[in-house]
């Protein structure tokens, strides 16, 4: 159950990451880094996952670079941080 509903947050994700405008040089690296995770996360199966605090700690970066100026984007973030934190991360 989890593992969809991380796939799910992941493709939300993806389609609001689209749709970010204002890109200066810090947030096309917060970017960068978050498509690769996702693309990370959804290409292997998510229960084969070893913990990896340095996927949590750019996802919480993330989550802060992004919390004024795109909350929905920030929103999403928490959410995945969440589930990941219910799969043991």
């Amino acid at each position: 159950m989890e593992q969809q509903k991380l796939r799910e947050l992941l493709d939300t994700l993806h389609q609001e990451l689209e749709q970010v405008e204002s890109i200066d040089e810090t947030t096309e690296v917060v970017l960068s880094n978050l498509r690769a995770d996702m693309q990370r996360l959804l290409a292997e199966k998510v229960g084969t996952i070893h913990e990896d605090e340095s996927l949590v700690e750019r996802m919480n970066e993330a989550l802060d670079h992004f919390e004024t100026d795109h909350p929905k984007l920030s929103l999403t973030i928490q959410h995945i941080l969440d589930s990941l934190a219910k799969m043991g991360f």
